[in-house]
């Protein structure tokens, strides 16, 4: 049975893909950048910003104060360790949620870790420990 013109057509356009790709595979090969030396791969700043293949003079450097440059993260300043809150949802299951005063966030808390009975519009005073789901309360005390 013959093939109809439409199928010729898509059979031709197949062709020429698979042409152009092998095209594209064979210019990537050219272009290809492995085997260069080390040399040819390395880059420098110079005083402007700019990258550059040639390397810096080091005949005028004024010299860096090493005194000035700290090494590392930065270093973090202390939280407030007891914090204050509004338990805003407590549920009979035994957990709940209290809204910190300051950051206004809520961060969910259980009664096991509660050191005296809490409920639902109590001003409380608590610490906070990283959770695999977050942040979560503990050592939760009310304040009177």
């Amino acid at each position: 049975m013959a093939d109809s013109f439409t199928k010729k057509e898509n059979i031709k356009k197949k062709l020429q893909k698979k042409k152009e790709k092998a095209m594209r595979r064979e210019e990537r090969k050219e272009i290809n950048d492995k085997g260069k030396e080390l040399d040819d791969m390395i880059m420098y700043v110079d005083a402007n910003g700019q990258l550059t293949s040639t390397p810096p003079d080091r005949s005028n450097d004024e010299g860096v104060d090493l005194s000035n440059i700290q090494l590392g993260a930065a270093p973090i300043e202390a939280e407030e360790i007891i914090k204050r809150g509004t338990v805003t949802f407590f549920n009979e299951k035994g957990y709940g949620f209290i809204t910190e005063e300051k950051s206004k966030e809520n961060i969910f808390f259980h009664s096991n870790n509660c050191t005296e009975l809490v409920k639902k519009g109590n001003r409380v005073s608590f610490e906070i420990e990283k959770s695999p789901k977050g942040f979560s309360a503990f050592d939760i005390k009310v304040i009177k």
